[in-house]
């Protein structure tokens, strides 16, 4: 028998490499009229994109000019929102921590008045001991209570298509909804992406006039927000699940007219592996993505695991889950939060309760394990969660019903080393420092890597609060398939060093595979004193371990062609791509040139650097070509070989490199 090929969707989407912010900001200038917003980190991007449409001019799908409104907190965003709805228009709001918190009061209203907004939360853990601005689930636990619906993308795709079904639904059913996605590990994470079409749009939610009620209109008279005393404020209140019970049922519809067009499947939960699967795993967001790649390496050992992404955690999926759950011995719910007080953390009360509702007389019920993890973007690696299925398999009985990873603790559950990045992967981590342009070089590397060669993509910055002028990590990953590992990398091919002062601040070679490359932004250019710029005990590791070390000034370099001064510090970091091309092997596996390579670097840079200017784009490529073409090679300056290389056949040196 021959298998026939599915149809191709009407819509299959549009193929971009964009990170979580700009895959909402794509959907939303397109749909919602009006954004209402009082920017916080982490979802600034979103707003920011959003804006720059509103001053470019352009209108909704359907010809009204956009409108963006900054009042003066999240709480005022929140009420500008209502205002706007209650006038008839499609609106959305980005937001985050403790912006989202302070809205609370207002949430509220919005659901009570049946408003179908759509607002947007880079999820971020609140200030409690201490200020974090980076990804946890406090703040929408914190709102959880308010009546709106609530969706969890895990990907930049997720943060898109998500962001269009939330829009339909909420219009259908009169019922506000968010889409969180995780804080810097999403919102701000570069990967591949089908972008949903503008006509995917149209069809799929509608023009606002045909969906949306004005409720000022002195034609359709209407009383809302009333006051209430005792005979009538319950009546009110109850009957609002007029509304409510059926958003199950119109979600459903929305999924399955949204996979007829794309051909992209969502559901409230999403199931992997889950068959026949003795332990399993419950997460939300960034962490179900990487639970995925855990469990095909397990699957592959013999092991039954399985995981679950939540994806409506608003309704709760309970029917849903039980179904997956109930044949499973044991269940981990692995969550960004911990809320030490009350009976478990929110996500595993939700799922202890649809157990426990669901389970038919006599019936045994999974053992749930509450798991808090990832809090304000602590790594959650995949050999955390190895530790976890290991524990669940390990322990029939345990006496501690809450645990923790990532962490030194007494709860914490030792992290399983394992490197579970897609076969042939390349990775890259970088050490630089905040406001050198080298994150927003890493997001032009990888969209090169993706665009040029055909790859799938994910890099990711380690920002600290601090930003600007302090220590900051990059990540990218290229590989041939999908990248599902949401982590700091501790196993990477190449290691660029903003300063060689990097060796004495750490172990900058940690994780760098055998025969790997390091770079050094060095303001020397003999290469003997570069080499002996660094300390002796990494040199001899350096030559056993037939590591590559490349160096240039890129100080110098940026000096030379920057068209104005205040450029000269960013430009150091586009340095990185010339020299990333000529080092990574991606080129030479496609058969590119120099020319060919340099001339499709020159047609993408506008997108980066354009709006500064023709001259801006044009000295950017020539740091770019000055670094790919005078690259010093110190290793084989000084003698050292590369894997593979013999002093008969030594592989060649690279142009610029002096011996």
């Amino acid at each position: 028998m021959t298998s026939q090929a599915l149809p191709r969707p009407p819509y299959p989407g549009l193929p971009s490499i964009v990170d979580g912010s700009e895959a909402v900001a794509h959907v939303e200038s397109r749909l919602a009229e009006v954004a209402c917003v009082y920017p916080i980190t982490p979802s600034t991007t979103m707003a920011a994109v959003y804006q720059a449409a509103v001053a470019d001019g352009r209108t909704d799908l359907w010809g009204t000019p956009l409108r963006f409104i900054e009042p003066e907190s999240e709480h005022s965003s929140a009420s500008a929102a209502e205002g706007a709805a209650l006038a008839g228009a499609r609106v959305t709001n980005f937001t985050a921590g403790q912006g989202l918190v302070l809205m609370k009061e207002v949430l509220y209203v919005i659901s009570g008045k049946r408003l179908p907004v759509v607002f947007h939360v880079g999820a971020r853990a609140l200030t409690s001991q201490a200020l974090n601005i980076h990804a946890g689930h406090d703040d929408m636990m914190a709102v959880a209570d308010c009546g709106w619906g609530m969706l969890f993308a895990r990907n930049a795709q997720e943060a898109a298509d998500l962001a269009v079904i939330a829009r339909r639904v909420a219009e259908a059913s009169d019922t506000p909804f968010m889409v969180a996605q995780d804080g810097f590990l999403t919102t701000h994470t570069l990967e591949n992406a089908l972008l949903p079409e503008d006509e995917l749009l149209r069809e799929f939610v509608g023009d606002p006039r045909d969906h949306i009620r004005d409720l000022f209109d002195p034609a359709e008279a209407l009383m809302t927000g009333v006051v209430q005393n005792q005979d009538s404020y319950m009546k009110g209140r109850i009957g609002q699940r007029a509304y409510t019970d059926r958003l199950p049922a119109i979600l459903a519809g929305a999924y399955e007219a949204f996979e007829r067009l794309t051909g992209r499947s969502y559901g409230p939960v999403a199931a992997y592996q889950t068959d026949g699967a003795a332990e399993i795993i419950v997460s939300m967001g960034t962490m179900a993505d990487t639970a995925i790649a855990v469990v095909d390496h397990l699957r592959a050992q013999g092991r039954p695991v399985g995981c679950v992404a939540v994806t409506a955690f608003r309704p709760f999926p309970s029917r849903e889950l039980v179904g997956i759950l109930r044949g499973a011995r044991a269940v981990g719910v692995v969550e960004r939060t911990d809320d030490p007080l009350a009976a478990a953390n929110p996500l595993t009360r939700e799922v202890q309760s649809a157990l426990y509702v669901g389970a038919a007389e006599g019936e045994q019920v999974p053992r749930v394990l509450s798991v808090s993890a990832g809090l304000g973007s602590r790594d959650v690696a995949a050999g955390d969660l190895v530790a976890i299925f290991d524990h669940l398999a390990d322990h029939a009985e345990p006496q501690e019903r809450h645990v923790v990873v990532g962490i030194r603790h007494p709860l914490a559950l030792p992290m399983v080393p394992v490197d579970l990045r897609p076969a042939g992967a390349y990775s890259l981590r970088g050490h630089s420092i905040g406001g050198f342009g080298s994150v927003t070089t890493n997001k032009l590397v990888a969209t090169l890597a993706g665009e040029l060669f055909g790859k799938q993509v994910q890099a990711y910055p380690r920002y600290g609060s601090e930003k600007k002028g302090l220590p900051t990590t990059y990540y990218l990953t290229i590989a041939d398939a999908p990248i599902r590992l949401h982590a700091e990398l501790d196993r990477v091919e190449f290691v660029p060093l903003h300063d060689v002062a990097a060796f004495g601040l750490g172990d900058p070679l940690a994780g760098l595979a055998d025969g790997g490359d390091v770079f050094i932004q060095s303001p020397l250019v003999d290469p003997e004193a570069i080499w002996a710029s660094i300390p002796s005990a990494f040199r001899a590791e350096i030559l056993a371990r037939n590591i590559r070390v490349t160096a240039l000034d890129t100080v110098a370099l940026a000096r030379r062609h920057a068209p104005r001064a205040e450029l000269q510090v960013r430009m150091q970091g586009v340095a990185l791509v010339g020299v990333f091309l000529r080092i990574a092997p991606f080129a030479e596996r496609a058969g590119m040139g120099r020319d060919a390579l340099l001339t499709a670097v020159r047609d993408r840079l506008g997108r980066f650097f354009g709006k500064r200017g023709g001259a801006v784009v044009d000295a950017n490529l020539e740091v770019i070509t000055e670094a790919y073409d005078t690259l010093l090679d110190v290793t084989a300056a000084i003698g050292g070989q590369r894997p593979g290389a013999t002093t008969e056949h030594p592989e060649p040196v690279l142009e610029g490199a002096t011996r």
